[in-house]
């Protein structure tokens, strides 16, 4: 198995999907569940019971922003720094992830705009 697709492949914080969406938080620093499961092409509920079982393992924290819901890597977390490092080291090795990142529109379009 190459290393592009272990960590795509690997569920190392318990299931493939979590540790997905915890490198994509550390891809994106912020986000939220209907962005997530749009990246990850799984189903938002899906998304939304791994950020609960991460967030009540106190790794990632979430924040109300009007009626929307963003996550983000706890910055209390007693290890954050070496679990930002581990993140990083592992989004390295994952080209599709920060391929579906690098396309990823995160800014609304001009209004008026043609599309």
């Amino acid at each position: 198995m190459s290393l592009v697709n272990l960590t795509s492949s690997f569920g190392v914080f318990g299931t493939r999907t979590r540790t997905n969406i915890l490198l994509l938080l550390t891809l994106l620093e912020e986000s939220h569940s209907s962005e997530l499961a749009r990246l990850l092409d799984v189903s938002l509920s899906t998304v939304q019971n791994s950020l609960d079982t991460l967030e009540q393992a106190s790794l990632v924290a979430g924040t109300l922003v009007g009626r929307e819901r963003r996550v983000r890597i706890n910055p209390r977390f007693f290890a954050r720094t070496e679990l930002r490092n581990l993140l990083d080291k592992m989004a390295l090795h994952d080209g599709d992830l920060q391929n579906r990142v690098a396309t990823l529109r995160r800014r609304p379009r001009r209004s008026g705009k043609s599309i």
